[in-house]
């Protein structure tokens, strides 16, 4: 883009003048049948009636101008399309360009072509009639036309009046060019030249060499020009009110040493000594340790000392601002009232029992011990379980202030330590500036997503936090901002995070890790009853006698319409159905309204989740597998198929490296099990095998789907079809074992909810039977399974024949 440049009017200086090739001006307008050598440009357009430089670098322009040199001809001066492209593609030109005369041309030492041309008319391109090794088109030159009526007049005027000011706002703008827009002879000989200089991009000015009506030229220029007018004005005022503001306070500095010397000359006390003076008595109140007050007091003298429009004075003066505010008195105890506890625990959540009494344990040993150090909880699970509302419901139950810290996203370690007071702007850490904000020294904090913290160039954040968490460690806590010692014993902190694996060890080994897994469905029915529909009925201005939402629709909701862990999204869609009902309430034309299952397709559209279910097919070669993820369990459907080839495996689905192993170790054991289940070894060596795990947009891995994979690869083998209502997880070994794995409650609950009725549990994972939630132990038959015969006698029997729970 170009500004406003008088100097591209008068002349070019280059290197060489040795090299200089005067063109005669009197070069002629090619003739309608005769071919124009085209020069292409980049990124610049130029205009009839301007003098303007051009720089050639192509070969192809090179010797296009060279060519009009020796022949004493004009160019035309035509935009690429595509500025990127290097070639010069007649297929990436625009039509419309300018004829020229090249006044002069010079070469310079570094072997650079420079043009100065004059642009004379604009020009069509007809044909372009050559490519190689210049450009050249038979183009049609488009006359212009001198109308000028009424309406012209008015906008020549106007236009002439929006360049003047635009030229006078600019800094340094030459006499020449002032003169130039001033003594424009007509109105499309000043559109070309606004055109010219205006700061607007290559593609708006072709547009404007485009539009030959010269109405539509001006209009166009005009409105161009009217928005960099006001960037221009807005600059001018915003120089001037600096302007202002620096002679302002100036003048306030000057007046302020008036005054302090005259209440000198009085006898009376400053300002200053006032302010010193409230800032001791605030020390003194704040009831710092020893270390901490001697250092305020050291501070304040150095206050008191330093002049008023010193850079340190503010800075010193903040510091000591952060040091009386925190809070460094030793809290008052406060009773913990075990059933009240209890009570806001049960009032505010919804099952969770096992988390709720761990809270109680801990609440009750608080109560017993409050001097002893308390260990740090961290709430795992998937989002929209509720983990953030725990934390706030045991800050009530415990009668301290709550305050939350989020961590996601946090890659510099000065956000949990703070910046050094030497950086300009330095402050605290997000540790002490929660401590201030929450005004005590035993607060609840929540560190919200701690398995979001990321390492980045400032150091580790992960490594910041070990000395917050660590008991033996925070009393003494040094934020880099403070430079003094702040004792975090006292406050109880409450981490929370989707996955643990994120987490490095030695801050994993410092906190308690409470697993909080996904809602069953009837949990959710629940939960939706109790709070859910009460909140949003709240949010949207209705009372429960104008909106009801029945059973059956709220869980047609939760089946049909949501597909996660935990209840956010629940919330979500039980907000719309009652917006929908709000906006029949607001206009009239219902009083009270009572949504049922058959209203949902209406308001919310078809159903986005289909039941599992109907995706289990009876066929042989597919079994059904549990998989934990971030946001809760979930089924997976493993597929095998044989073709006939060279006994190839082949795995699809995005697999990662440890299931892409499970898989080939399924292989292995089936082969060496061949024999004793009827499988011959022409099937493995004259076929190819084909392992799909669908839904392939989404990474999967860990070694839990071995029983399914040998399974599946069983089932193709032996033409034996799986029982579609059965669901196994679990390692397998190269000698047959099913070894133990993660997440046994969270997939459980994922397979009630998708209606499997039996599902295959690693006999080793029996200790984590108790933690899966009653309603989901209700709907489903157990098995625990030794060895991958156990497996395979469950998943191809007709009827239940192992030891079930």
């Amino acid at each position: 883009m170009h500004r406003f440049d008088g100097a591209r009017l008068a002349h070019a200086v280059f290197a060489d003048d040795s090299a200089l090739a005067q063109v005669p001006a009197g070069a002629s307008a090619p003739a309608a049948d005769e071919p124009l050598i085209v020069v292409p440009v980049r990124r610049f357009v130029m205009f009839p009636g301007v003098v303007l430089p051009i720089t050639v670098q192509r070969p192809a322009s090179i010797a296009a101008a060279q060519e009009a040199v020796r022949a004493q001809k004009p160019i035309g001066v035509l935009m690429q399309r595509d500025s990127g492209k290097e070639e010069v593609d007649p297929l990436n030109m625009h039509r419309f360009g300018v004829v020229a005369n090249i006044v002069r041309y010079v070469t310079t030492p570094d072997g650079g072509h420079h043009l100065i041309c004059q642009g004379e008319q604009r020009f069509f391109v007809e044909e372009f009639t050559r490519a190689e090794p210049y450009l050249a088109a038979r183009v049609r030159l488009i006359e212009e036309l001198d109308e000028r009526t009424p309406d012209i007049e008015a906008r020549f005027d106007h236009l002439k009046a929006q360049a003047t000011e635009a030229l006078q706002l600019t800094p340094q703008t030459p006499p020449e060019l002032l003169a130039a827009v001033a003594g424009a002879p007509n109105p499309g000989a000043l559109a070309d030249l606004v055109g010219a200089y205006i700061e607007a991009s290559p593609e708006q000015k072709q547009d404007i060499l485009e539009t030959v009506d010269v109405k539509a030229r001006m209009e166009l220029v005009s409105a161009i020009l009217a928005q960099r007018l006001e960037v221009l004005r807005l600059r001018e005022e915003i120089s001037r009110q600096t302007r202002a503001s620096l002679d302002e306070r100036q003048r306030e500095m000057l007046l302020r040493e008036q005054m302090a010397s005259i209440q000198r000359q009085l006898g009376e006390g400053d300002g200053k000594a006032q302010e010193i003076a409230e800032l001791s008595e605030q020390i003194e109140k704040a009831q710092m340790p020893r270390e901490v007050e001697e250092a305020a007091r050291k501070e304040l003298k150095r206050l008191e000392r330093m002049p008023d429009a010193s850079a340190e004075y503010g800075m010193i003066r903040t510091y000591v601002d952060w040091l009386i505010e925190l809070p460094w008195a030793l809290p008052q105890e406060r009773e913990i009232d075990i059933a009240e506890a209890r009570r806001i625990l049960d009032d505010d959540h919804f099952g969770l029992e096992k988390i709720k009494r761990r809270i109680i344990e801990y609440l009750a040993v608080r109560k017993l011990a409050p001097q002893g150090k308390a260990p740090i909880l961290c709430f795992l699970g998937p989002p929209g379980v509720g983990k953030t509302s725990l934390g706030q419901s045991i800050a009530k139950a415990m009668g301290r202030k709550f305050v939350r810290v989020s961590l996601g996203g946090v890659h510099d370690e000065a956000e949990i330590r703070g910046h050094r007071r030497t950086y300009v702007g330095a402050l605290p850490g997000d540790i002490i500036q929660a401590i201030r904000k929450a005004g005590a020294r035993d607060c609840v904090m929540m560190l919200d997503e701690i398995d979001k913290i990321g390492a980045g160039a400032h150091g580790d954040p992960f490594s910041a936090m070990l000395e917050v968490l660590d008991p033996e460690q925070n009393s003494t806590f040094r934020d880099n901002y403070l430079a003094l010692p702040f004792d975090l014993s006292r406050v109880v902190f409450i981490a929370t995070a989707n996955q643990i694996e994120t987490i490095p060890g030695p801050l994993r080994d410092r906190m308690e890790i409470i697993s909080l897994a996904g809602y069953t469905d009837e949990e959710k029915l629940e939960i939706a009853r109790r709070y859910l529909l009460r909140r949003q009925l709240e949010a949207n201005g209705l009372s429960p006698e104008q909106a009801q939402i029945d059973d059956d629709a709220l869980n047609e909701i939760i089946r049909g319409y949501t597909r996660e862990a935990g209840v956010r999204n629940l919330e979500r869609e039980i907000g719309r159905v009652l917006r929908h009902v709000a906006v029949r309430v607001a206009d009239g034309s219902a009083r009270d309204v009572r949504v049922t299952r058959a209203d949902l397709s209406e308001i919310l559209g078809a159903p986005r989740f289909e039941d599992e279910v109907a995706m289990r097919v009876s066929t042989p070669g597919v079994a059904t597998g549990l998989a934990w993820t971030p946001v809760g369990g979930d089924i997976l459907f493993i597929e095998a198929t044989k073709t006939p080839g060279h006994g190839k495996l082949i795995l699809t689905g995005q697999l990662g490296e440890v299931m892409r192993e499970s898989v080939q170790a399924a292989l292995s054991l089936l082969k060496s099990r061949a024999e004793s289940l009827g499988i011959e070894q022409a099937a493995f060596d004259k076929s190819d095998l084909h392992v799909h795990v669908p839904a392939g947009a989404t990474p999967k891995d860990g070694p839990s789907a071995g029983v399914a994979m040998f399974v599946a690869l069983t089932s193709i083998l032996t033409a034996r079809t799986v029982r579609n209502d059965t669901a196994m997880t679990g390692e397998i070994s190269l000698r047959g074992l099913v070894l133990p794995v993660g997440g046994i409650k969270e997939k459980v609950v994922a397979a009630a909810r998708a209606g499997i009725k039996r599902v295959l549990l690693p006999a080793r994972n029996r200790r984590d039977y108790d933690d899966i939630p009653e309603q989901a132990r209700e709907k489903l038959e157990f098995f625990w399974l030794e060895t991958v015969d156990d497996a395979l006698r469950l998943a191809f029997e007709l009827a239940p024949s192992a030891e079930t729970v």
